[in-house]
């Protein structure tokens, strides 16, 4: 009797129908794995609940709380008085809009300038969207991965460098959009003479300067 059992057990199990079949072993593997997508989706969902959302939502909330206390009438006339100088123009109007609008209502900041000076108020107000990342990471939420790839490696090798990383990071974006815009600037007004739109770009320079009296100091000839 206990050989019998014994035999029986030890018998290889055979392998279930359509094993040996590449098709259907592969749809197979894709049933039993078809859940784990969903479930490596859902695991990753709630380590944004429980990690940056958080963060999000302050900043967002802190950032709008900002603007009400200042009053946006008085943001607006900030930005503004930024965009007179060419170093601010390039380096805190953008950080400024970018920080309280958020990617891509920042790039409506422009407003605040005369049209031959709006490409380069764009180039370097785009250019600032993933350094601010490293400080402010809700001004372009949608786009974190690029800092967070960037600061991957250094935190794998030392923790306590992280910080020092975010700060050279946002640091070198101002350097970088003001470089930017300067050249920006310098095209367009080289594109301007070339193509003979000297005396229309002149007549949208008045029409600012009319509309926008608060900065017509702003406005430089080509």
């Amino acid at each position: 009797m206990n050989t019998q059992l014994l035999a029986t057990t030890t018998e290889p199990i055979a392998p279930p129908p359509g094993q040996d079949n590449p098709v259907l072993g592969a749809l197979d593997w894709a049933a039993t794995n078809f859940i784990g997508l969903f479930n490596e989706a859902g695991g990753t969902f709630m380590s944004l609940v429980t990690g940056i959302l958080p963060t999000l939502l302050v900043l967002l909330t802190t950032m709008y709380a900002i603007t009400t206390w200042v009053g946006e009438d008085r943001m607006d006339r900030a930005i503004q008085r930024s965009g007179k100088y060419a170093i601010t123009r390039y380096t805190l109007m953008p950080i400024l809009a970018v920080i309280i609008l958020t990617n891509p209502m920042c790039y409506s900041f422009g407003k605040f300038l005369p049209e031959r000076q709006k490409p380069a108020f764009y180039d370097s107000a785009v250019s600032f969207v993933h350094p601010v990342t490293s400080f402010f990471p809700h001004a372009n939420a949608g786009e974190l991965f690029v800092w967070t790839g960037v600061a991957a490696g250094v935190l794998e090798v030392s923790e306590a460098s992280y910080a020092r990383l975010a700060l050279l990071y946002f640091l070198v974006g101002i350097v970088v959009i003001f470089i930017r815009g300067m050249v920006t600037e310098w095209i367009t007004r080289m594109m301007i003479r070339r193509t003979g739109k000297s005396e229309l770009f002149d007549e949208f320079d008045r029409h600012f300067a009319a509309t926008t009296p608060a900065v017509t100091s702003a406005v430089k000839e080509a």
